[in-house]
């Protein structure tokens, strides 16, 4: 349960991606330790994951999650604006944490629990924003801080500390939207827990069903492990 309850903080506070495999580095990088870049450097590198950020309005993806305990899950990603989101960690699994818009629930079939927040008080927000604003809300990291190649960008609510940080990695590359692709993130939590989130296989803008952030609400269900016809 502590490894999914840091994920559903690491949504709202960003964590590592598939690249990342290759920058051992970058999992080493203290959130505290960082600065600002150069205004100018800011600026640009903020215009450019904004612009992306805005022409992404689906992803699929596999996932790989990693608590500061060492503890590894892994999963499917599917994301949509404004809003919706879903991480689905297998069959074997009685944990699903799904947003439907609003509100991201964390579903456990096991003991047929749902705990909610309210997307918009998590570090996920920044991702799920279809029409995503980064002045005011998130500084590029320098470069010594970052993995060649890679644009990071670090983001939380200044009015809510309490929500997080995440660490958005982004590869730069001609074949994701102006010019970079996410790669996964690191989230901070309110607690000084660490979650790292690396992402592969992405697929940009397909057509995603309303279905897929629907979910089947374990505490009218009799038995605990129901079909996936959650």
């Amino acid at each position: 349960m502590r490894l999914l309850t840091a994920l559903l903080l690491s949504l709202a506070t960003p964590a590592i991606g598939a690249g990342m495999m290759a920058s051992p580095a970058l999992a080493q990088t203290s959130p505290a330790q960082t600065a600002p870049a150069a205004p100018a450097q800011n600026s640009a590198a903020l215009a450019q994951i904004e612009n992306h950020l805005r022409q992404v309005k689906s992803l699929q993806a596999d996932f790989t999650q990693t608590a500061d305990t060492g503890a590894v899950a892994k999963g499917k990603m599917i994301l949509a604006k404004p809003g919706k989101v879903r991480f689905d960690f297998g069959e074997d699994s009685p944990l699903l944490i799904v947003s439907n818009g609003s509100v991201l629930s964390m579903v456990d079939y096991d003991v047929a629990q749902v705990t909610r927040w309210p997307v918009k008080e998590t570090p996920l927000a920044l991702l799920l924003d279809d029409k995503v604003s980064l002045k005011g809300r998130a500084t590029v990291l320098p470069a010594n801080e970052t993995p060649e190649g890679f644009i990071a960008i670090e983001g939380r609510d200044p009015k809510h500390p309490e929500y997080g940080t995440i660490t958005l990695f982004f590869q730069k590359t001609p074949k994701g939207p102006a010019g970079v692709m996410l790669m996964g993130w690191r989230v901070l939590d309110g607690q000084g827990r660490t979650t790292l989130v690396q992402l592969s296989n992405q697929k940009l803008n397909a057509e995603v069903s309303n279905s897929a952030f629907r979910f089947k609400d374990p505490r009218g269900l009799r038995t605990s492990r129901p079909g996936r016809t959650r």
